[in-house]
Protein backbone atom coordinates (compact mmCIF):
# COMPACT_ATOMS: atom_id res chain seq x y z
CA UNK A 1 0.00 0.00 0.00
CA UNK A 2 1.43 3.24 -1.19
CA UNK A 3 2.20 6.09 1.88
CA UNK A 4 -0.20 9.11 1.49
CA UNK A 5 2.31 11.43 0.18
CA UNK A 6 2.88 8.59 -3.09
CA UNK A 7 -0.97 8.62 -3.43
CA UNK A 8 -1.22 11.77 -3.96
CA UNK A 9 1.60 13.00 -6.00
CA UNK A 10 1.15 10.62 -8.40
CA UNK A 11 -1.85 8.78 -10.43
CA UNK A 12 -2.79 5.52 -9.62
CA UNK A 13 -4.21 2.40 -11.75
CA UNK A 14 -7.32 3.23 -9.76
CA UNK A 15 -7.12 6.60 -11.20
CA UNK A 16 -6.83 5.82 -14.66
CA UNK A 17 -9.61 2.99 -14.30
CA UNK A 18 -12.02 5.82 -13.44
CA UNK A 19 -10.48 8.66 -15.88
CA UNK A 20 -13.15 10.46 -17.91
CA UNK A 21 -12.66 11.45 -21.49
CA UNK A 22 -8.49 10.90 -21.31
CA UNK A 23 -8.51 12.51 -17.78
CA UNK A 24 -7.15 10.42 -14.61
CA UNK A 25 -8.12 10.88 -11.94
CA UNK A 26 -11.53 10.68 -9.61
CA UNK A 27 -13.03 13.83 -8.59
CA UNK A 28 -15.34 15.34 -6.60
CA UNK A 29 -18.41 17.03 -7.12
CA UNK A 30 -19.48 20.84 -6.62
CA UNK A 31 -21.75 20.04 -3.96
CA UNK A 32 -20.88 18.31 -0.54
CA UNK A 33 -23.88 16.51 0.88
CA UNK A 34 -22.73 14.52 3.71
CA UNK A 35 -20.17 15.42 6.29
CA UNK A 36 -18.82 12.35 8.09
CA UNK A 37 -17.50 12.77 11.66
CA UNK A 38 -15.36 10.36 13.02
CA UNK A 39 -15.40 11.73 16.96
CA UNK A 40 -13.43 9.53 18.72
CA UNK A 41 -11.82 5.60 18.44
CA UNK A 42 -12.95 3.96 21.85
CA UNK A 43 -15.21 1.67 21.63
CA UNK A 44 -16.62 -1.85 23.68
CA UNK A 45 -16.20 -4.20 20.89
CA UNK A 46 -13.34 -5.16 19.19
CA UNK A 47 -14.24 -6.32 16.16
CA UNK A 48 -12.57 -7.88 13.30
CA UNK A 49 -13.70 -6.27 10.62
CA UNK A 50 -12.70 -3.05 12.18
CA UNK A 51 -11.14 -0.78 9.76
CA UNK A 52 -9.99 2.17 12.19
CA UNK A 53 -9.23 -0.24 14.93
CA UNK A 54 -11.55 0.61 17.46
CA UNK A 55 -11.30 -1.09 21.27
CA UNK A 56 -11.81 -0.22 24.99
CA UNK A 57 -8.30 1.34 25.02
CA UNK A 58 -8.18 3.65 22.73
CA UNK A 59 -8.24 6.97 23.77
CA UNK A 60 -8.44 8.87 20.81
CA UNK A 61 -11.10 11.61 21.12
CA UNK A 62 -12.90 15.11 18.71
CA UNK A 63 -12.70 17.99 21.28
CA UNK A 64 -15.31 20.88 21.52
CA UNK A 65 -13.97 22.97 19.42
CA UNK A 66 -13.27 20.84 16.75
CA UNK A 67 -16.70 19.59 17.21
CA UNK A 68 -18.05 23.65 16.52
CA UNK A 69 -15.52 23.57 13.72
CA UNK A 70 -17.07 20.61 11.80
CA UNK A 71 -20.85 22.10 12.43
CA UNK A 72 -19.35 25.80 10.91
CA UNK A 73 -18.08 23.66 8.24
CA UNK A 74 -21.38 21.38 7.28
CA UNK A 75 -23.03 24.95 7.14
CA UNK A 76 -21.05 26.76 5.55
CA UNK A 77 -21.15 23.44 2.67
CA UNK A 78 -25.13 23.51 2.72
CA UNK A 79 -24.81 20.18 3.82
CA UNK A 80 -27.91 18.27 4.46
CA UNK A 81 -26.46 15.36 6.49
CA UNK A 82 -24.20 15.24 9.51
CA UNK A 83 -22.58 11.40 9.85
CA UNK A 84 -21.96 10.31 12.89
CA UNK A 85 -19.44 7.40 13.50
CA UNK A 86 -16.26 5.99 16.34
CA UNK A 87 -15.55 3.83 17.55
CA UNK A 88 -18.99 3.61 19.46
CA UNK A 89 -19.51 7.29 18.82
CA UNK A 90 -21.88 7.50 22.07
CA UNK A 91 -19.03 6.47 24.15
CA UNK A 92 -17.98 10.23 23.75
CA UNK A 93 -18.51 12.45 26.44
CA UNK A 94 -19.99 14.99 24.12
CA UNK A 95 -22.06 13.05 22.37
CA UNK A 96 -25.32 14.05 22.85
CA UNK A 97 -24.10 17.73 22.60
CA UNK A 98 -22.92 17.56 19.28
CA UNK A 99 -26.02 15.83 18.27
CA UNK A 100 -27.86 18.34 19.78
CA UNK A 101 -25.89 21.56 18.59
CA UNK A 102 -26.05 19.24 14.51
CA UNK A 103 -30.23 19.05 14.48
CA UNK A 104 -30.34 22.72 15.82
CA UNK A 105 -28.49 23.50 12.83
CA UNK A 106 -30.82 22.05 10.51
CA UNK A 107 -29.20 19.01 9.82
CA UNK A 108 -30.29 15.43 9.67
CA UNK A 109 -28.14 13.07 12.02
CA UNK A 110 -26.88 9.99 11.38
CA UNK A 111 -25.57 7.76 14.08
CA UNK A 112 -23.45 4.70 13.21
CA UNK A 113 -23.99 2.36 16.28
CA UNK A 114 -22.72 -1.03 17.20
CA UNK A 115 -25.90 -1.81 18.81
CA UNK A 116 -24.34 -3.39 22.24
CA UNK A 117 -22.90 -0.15 23.50
CA UNK A 118 -27.00 0.61 24.53
CA UNK A 119 -27.00 -2.39 27.13
CA UNK A 120 -23.59 -0.55 28.68
CA UNK A 121 -24.14 0.56 32.22
CA UNK A 122 -24.76 4.72 31.61
CA UNK A 123 -26.33 4.24 28.13
CA UNK A 124 -29.37 2.87 29.07
CA UNK A 125 -31.11 6.19 27.84
CA UNK A 126 -29.64 6.60 24.85
CA UNK A 127 -32.34 4.80 22.91
CA UNK A 128 -35.11 6.96 23.93
CA UNK A 129 -32.34 10.43 23.04
CA UNK A 130 -32.27 8.87 19.77
CA UNK A 131 -36.07 8.33 19.17
CA UNK A 132 -36.62 12.15 20.96
CA UNK A 133 -34.70 13.91 18.19
CA UNK A 134 -35.29 11.71 15.21
CA UNK A 135 -31.86 10.31 14.66
CA UNK A 136 -31.58 8.16 11.72
CA UNK A 137 -29.44 5.14 13.11
CA UNK A 138 -27.23 2.63 10.94
CA UNK A 139 -26.18 -0.63 12.69
CA UNK A 140 -23.96 -3.46 12.52
CA UNK A 141 -25.51 -6.62 11.66
CA UNK A 142 -23.22 -8.62 9.30
CA UNK A 143 -25.48 -11.24 8.99
CA UNK A 144 -28.40 -12.78 10.27
CA UNK A 145 -27.48 -15.99 12.33
CA UNK A 146 -25.51 -15.93 15.78
CA UNK A 147 -22.18 -17.85 14.68
CA UNK A 148 -21.59 -15.37 11.84
CA UNK A 149 -22.09 -12.44 13.35
CA UNK A 150 -20.05 -13.65 16.83
CA UNK A 151 -17.31 -14.56 14.52
CA UNK A 152 -17.09 -11.34 13.45
CA UNK A 153 -17.67 -8.93 16.48
CA UNK A 154 -17.00 -11.44 19.69
CA UNK A 155 -19.15 -13.59 21.81
CA UNK A 156 -22.55 -12.56 22.58
CA UNK A 157 -22.59 -9.89 20.35
CA UNK A 158 -25.52 -11.36 18.28
CA UNK A 159 -27.76 -12.05 21.21
CA UNK A 160 -27.33 -8.40 22.38
CA UNK A 161 -27.69 -6.85 19.62
CA UNK A 162 -30.99 -8.83 19.04
CA UNK A 163 -31.80 -7.57 22.37
CA UNK A 164 -31.29 -4.10 21.68
CA UNK A 165 -33.03 -3.79 17.65
CA UNK A 166 -36.17 -5.12 19.88
CA UNK A 167 -36.35 -1.70 22.15
CA UNK A 168 -35.41 0.18 19.25
CA UNK A 169 -38.58 -1.46 17.73
CA UNK A 170 -40.74 -1.15 20.95
CA UNK A 171 -39.64 2.78 20.54
CA UNK A 172 -40.88 3.10 16.92
CA UNK A 173 -37.68 2.66 14.88
CA UNK A 174 -37.82 0.45 11.81
CA UNK A 175 -41.42 1.15 11.93
CA UNK A 176 -42.20 4.80 12.18
CA UNK A 177 -40.62 6.60 9.04
CA UNK A 178 -39.52 9.36 11.19
CA UNK A 179 -37.30 6.80 12.77
CA UNK A 180 -34.86 5.31 10.28
CA UNK A 181 -33.50 2.11 11.36
CA UNK A 182 -30.55 0.93 9.06
CA UNK A 183 -28.98 -2.71 9.17
CA UNK A 184 -25.45 -3.14 7.69
CA UNK A 185 -24.12 -6.83 6.05
CA UNK A 186 -20.86 -7.38 5.11
CA UNK A 187 -19.19 -10.99 3.91
CA UNK A 188 -17.26 -13.12 6.52
CA UNK A 189 -14.24 -13.38 4.47
CA UNK A 190 -12.86 -12.07 1.34
CA UNK A 191 -16.09 -12.40 -0.85
CA UNK A 192 -18.22 -9.84 -2.82
CA UNK A 193 -21.62 -9.57 -1.22
CA UNK A 194 -24.96 -10.80 -2.53
CA UNK A 195 -27.47 -8.79 -4.01
CA UNK A 196 -29.00 -6.32 -1.77
CA UNK A 197 -32.39 -6.68 -2.63
CA UNK A 198 -32.49 -10.25 -2.08
CA UNK A 199 -30.53 -10.73 1.14
CA UNK A 200 -32.43 -7.76 2.15
CA UNK A 201 -35.51 -9.96 2.12
CA UNK A 202 -33.67 -12.68 3.48
CA UNK A 203 -33.00 -10.26 6.16
CA UNK A 204 -36.42 -9.18 6.91
CA UNK A 205 -37.94 -12.76 7.09
CA UNK A 206 -35.32 -14.38 9.57
CA UNK A 207 -35.58 -11.38 12.02
CA UNK A 208 -39.63 -11.10 11.57
CA UNK A 209 -39.96 -14.87 11.78
CA UNK A 210 -37.64 -15.69 14.60
CA UNK A 211 -37.64 -12.46 16.47
CA UNK A 212 -40.49 -9.94 15.04
CA UNK A 213 -37.78 -7.56 14.50
CA UNK A 214 -38.33 -4.78 11.95
CA UNK A 215 -36.08 -2.17 10.05
CA UNK A 216 -36.20 0.23 7.28
CA UNK A 217 -33.42 -0.76 5.00
CA UNK A 218 -30.52 -3.49 4.82
CA UNK A 219 -27.36 -2.29 3.10
CA UNK A 220 -24.06 -4.48 1.88
CA UNK A 221 -20.84 -3.11 2.08
CA UNK A 222 -17.63 -4.51 0.39
CA UNK A 223 -14.88 -5.42 3.08
CA UNK A 224 -12.19 -3.17 2.21
CA UNK A 225 -8.59 -4.37 2.33
CA UNK A 226 -7.42 -2.62 4.99
CA UNK A 227 -6.86 -2.26 8.69
CA UNK A 228 -7.50 -5.21 10.76
CA UNK A 229 -9.36 -7.72 7.31
CA UNK A 230 -6.09 -6.46 5.82
CA UNK A 231 -3.91 -8.38 8.02
CA UNK A 232 -5.97 -11.17 8.50
CA UNK A 233 -5.40 -11.50 4.43
CA UNK A 234 -2.57 -11.12 4.35
CA UNK A 235 -1.74 -13.81 7.32
CA UNK A 236 -3.81 -16.15 5.14
CA UNK A 237 -1.74 -15.68 2.17
CA UNK A 238 -4.98 -14.35 0.23
CA UNK A 239 -4.44 -10.29 -0.17
CA UNK A 240 -3.37 -10.96 -3.44
CA UNK A 241 -6.24 -13.31 -4.44
CA UNK A 242 -8.91 -10.09 -2.91
CA UNK A 243 -7.22 -7.72 -4.84
CA UNK A 244 -7.63 -9.59 -8.20
CA UNK A 245 -11.42 -10.24 -6.80
CA UNK A 246 -12.17 -6.64 -6.98
CA UNK A 247 -9.94 -5.68 -9.83
CA UNK A 248 -11.68 -8.03 -11.80
CA UNK A 249 -15.17 -7.03 -10.30
CA UNK A 250 -14.76 -3.48 -11.30
CA UNK A 251 -17.92 -1.81 -13.18
CA UNK A 252 -17.48 1.71 -14.65
CA UNK A 253 -21.37 2.59 -13.74
CA UNK A 254 -20.46 2.73 -9.65
CA UNK A 255 -18.12 5.42 -10.40
CA UNK A 256 -20.62 8.62 -10.46
CA UNK A 257 -22.22 7.45 -7.80
CA UNK A 258 -19.09 6.92 -5.45
CA UNK A 259 -19.40 8.61 -1.94
CA UNK A 260 -16.19 10.41 -1.97
CA UNK A 261 -17.86 12.62 -4.94
CA UNK A 262 -20.16 14.20 -2.17
CA UNK A 263 -18.84 13.34 0.88
CA UNK A 264 -15.82 15.04 3.34
CA UNK A 265 -14.42 13.02 6.26
CA UNK A 266 -13.17 14.08 9.36
CA UNK A 267 -11.11 12.56 11.58
CA UNK A 268 -10.96 12.77 15.70
CA UNK A 269 -8.51 15.58 15.35
CA UNK A 270 -9.83 17.54 12.55
CA UNK A 271 -8.24 16.11 9.82
CA UNK A 272 -9.99 16.16 6.75
CA UNK A 273 -10.03 13.34 4.88
CA UNK A 274 -11.98 12.26 1.05
CA UNK A 275 -13.50 9.14 3.37
CA UNK A 276 -13.53 7.27 6.44
CA UNK A 277 -11.27 4.62 4.68
CA UNK A 278 -9.02 6.66 3.67
CA UNK A 279 -8.96 7.94 7.19
CA UNK A 280 -8.35 4.59 8.59
CA UNK A 281 -5.27 4.51 6.11
CA UNK A 282 -4.30 8.07 7.44
CA UNK A 283 -4.17 9.06 4.01
CA UNK A 284 -5.18 13.03 3.83
CA UNK A 285 -7.45 14.76 1.42
CA UNK A 286 -4.92 15.41 -1.49
CA UNK A 287 -4.17 19.37 -0.93
CA UNK A 288 -0.75 20.23 -1.04
CA UNK A 289 -0.64 20.33 2.88
CA UNK A 290 -2.96 18.57 5.49
CA UNK A 291 -6.19 20.70 6.22
CA UNK A 292 -7.56 20.86 9.57
CA UNK A 293 -11.50 21.51 9.77
CA UNK A 294 -10.61 24.76 11.88
CA UNK A 295 -8.45 26.43 8.69
CA UNK A 296 -9.76 24.51 5.43
CA UNK A 297 -11.68 26.94 3.18
CA UNK A 298 -15.25 25.32 2.03
CA UNK A 299 -14.45 25.96 -1.80
CA UNK A 300 -11.17 23.88 -1.50
CA UNK A 301 -13.23 20.80 -1.35
CA UNK A 302 -15.60 21.21 -4.07
CA UNK A 303 -14.42 19.39 -7.81
CA UNK A 304 -11.24 17.96 -5.58
CA UNK A 305 -9.25 15.37 -6.82
CA UNK A 306 -9.61 12.39 -4.23
CA UNK A 307 -6.82 10.17 -3.20
CA UNK A 308 -7.20 6.96 -4.32
CA UNK A 309 -5.33 3.59 -3.60
CA UNK A 310 -5.80 -0.12 -4.44
CA UNK A 311 -8.15 -0.44 -1.78
CA UNK A 312 -10.80 1.93 -3.65
CA UNK A 313 -11.50 -1.15 -5.95
CA UNK A 314 -13.81 -2.69 -2.84
CA UNK A 315 -16.05 0.21 -3.68
CA UNK A 316 -16.43 -0.24 -7.19
CA UNK A 317 -17.18 -4.03 -7.43
CA UNK A 318 -19.85 -5.70 -8.69
CA UNK A 319 -23.22 -3.12 -7.25
CA UNK A 320 -20.79 -0.92 -5.63
CA UNK A 321 -19.97 -0.05 -1.69
CA UNK A 322 -20.27 3.14 0.16
CA UNK A 323 -21.31 3.91 3.59
CA UNK A 324 -24.89 3.61 2.21
CA UNK A 325 -25.07 0.30 0.52
CA UNK A 326 -24.96 -0.57 -2.81
CA UNK A 327 -24.45 1.47 -5.51
CA UNK A 328 -26.23 0.37 -8.70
Amino acid sequence: MATAPQIAEKFTEFDYRVGHEGRPGLYGSDRIRTVQVNIGLKCNLVCRHCHVNSSPRRKEQMDWETMEAVLALAKSLGAEVVDITGGAPEMHPEFKRFVLAARSHGHEVIVRTNLTILLEEGYENFAEFFRDHRIHLIASLPCYQEENVDKQRGEGVYTASIEVLRQLNALGYGIDPDLQLDLIYNPDGPLLPPGQAGLEDDYRRELADRFGIAFTRLYTITNVPIGRFRGDLRRGNRLDEYLNLLREAFNTHTVGSLMCRQQISIGWDGTLYDCDFNLALHCPAGFEQTQNVREVHPDELLDRRIVTGDHCYACTAGAGSSCGGALL
